[in-house]
């Protein structure tokens, strides 16, 4: 009767699986046999990694860079004369890493990713091999109270935009917006305000405010590909002719990687806040553009504990009970809502 493998298990110490860099990783590999099993080693292998593809059919870029590439023996010698017996039952193989200062956080997007995980090889004396392979989360924090002080303070923008000719249907629309800060974490509102004033004969069909990701995938050296997400939209409607608006309406911020990817050369990633007022015409829409900085970190009063080691109240924080499978997913449920009245 052949031997069988019971179960082969990658278990982590820590249940939810994130870690910040400077962390240890630590944990075991879990073996359960069947019967007696020679083997001639049990191989462990951590690997962080940035990949970035360009699928298309004509050219195919691709680039990478490695954060992390460390490799033990949790079983058996290179000196050794033969293979190790393992007895029926369960064998565990404890294993402690160091994770290094300065990793980027885990991304996931179309045209590339930033990942972590860990393999292990069993390898039987007959020559067969059997695999595992368990992804842990990296959260490089950024606290928001260590940034440039300007972030904390009120960003305004404003335009004056002429539409046509004043003589046939022309005029000019004022608008100033302004957001309550220039930095955020996610869990928390973008408070946007705004004032429109339309003093031309044109309507305006509709203002909006989103919430927008910009993500730029580089391999050697060059931009090779650009997306563009809407993460949360807001929208209010008609501004007659000679009429005003005033918004005074919130933002939600999803869960979100931070701003640039710390320690990252191949993906890049900016936020901001788009205020755009749609005429009722042939005219182009106007457009205003607030940067954001998203953090880890919200900025404190001065009461506040500055613990970098805990999850402050007001993010939003894994749950310990969360099972994240084996394969990050890419798709994000809120890319999909239809946007809101204000």
């Amino acid at each position: 009767m052949p031997r069988k493998l019971l179960k082969f298990l990658i278990i982590f110490d820590n249940t939810s699986l994130l870690y910040f860099p400077g962390q240890f990783l630590s944990g075991r590999v879990l073996i359960e046999l069947q019967d007696e099993t020679p083997a001639l080693g049990l191989h462990f292998h951590v690997v962080g990694e940035g990949v970035v593809r360009n699928g298309r059919r004509q050219e195919r870029t691709y680039d990478k860079e490695n954060y992390i590439d460390f490799r033990m023996r949790l079983l058996g010698d290179v000196d050794q004369g033969g293979p190790a017996i393992l007895s029926p039952g369960i064998h565990s193989f404890p294993f402690k890493l160091g994770l290094p200062h300065g990793l980027p956080s885990t991304f996931l997007g179309r045209y590339g990713w930033i990942q972590f995980y860990c393999k292990a090889a069993l390898r039987e004396n007959n020559g067969v091999i059997h695999k595992n392979h368990q992804v842990f989360i990296v959260m490089n924090p950024i606290d928001l109270n260590l940034e440039k002080p300007i972030l904390a303070q009120p960003f305004t923008c404003e335009v004056e935009h002429k539409l046509g000719v004043v003589c046939v249907g022309g005029g000019q629309i004022k608008c100033r917006v302004s957001l309550d800060r220039g930095g955020y974490v996610p869990g928390e509102n973008i408070l946007v305000t705004a004032f429109i004033s339309n003093h031309s004969n044109v309507s305006v069909k509709r203002t909006k405010a989103s919430l927008t990701e910009t993500i730029e995938y580089l391999a050697r050296g060059k931009v090779v590909q650009t997306e563009k997400r809407e993460l949360a939209v807001l929208v209010r409607g008609k501004i007659r002719p000679g009429g005003k608006d005033e918004w005074h309406n919130e933002l939600y911020v999803p869960p979100l990687p931070p701003t640039n990817l710390q320690g990252c050369h191949l993906i890049k990633t900016s936020y901001d806040v788009f205020f755009v007022i749609e005429p009722k015409s042939l005219e182009k829409e106007i457009k205003l553009q607030l940067p954001i900085v998203l953090a880890t970190y919200p900025f404190r009063n001065s009461g506040d504990s500055a613990n970098a080691n805990t999850w402050p109240e007001s993010v939003l924080k894994p749950d310990t009970h969360t099972h994240y499978p084996s394969t990050l997913p890419i798709f994000r449920p809120w890319l999909h809502d239809k946007p809101s009245e204000a």
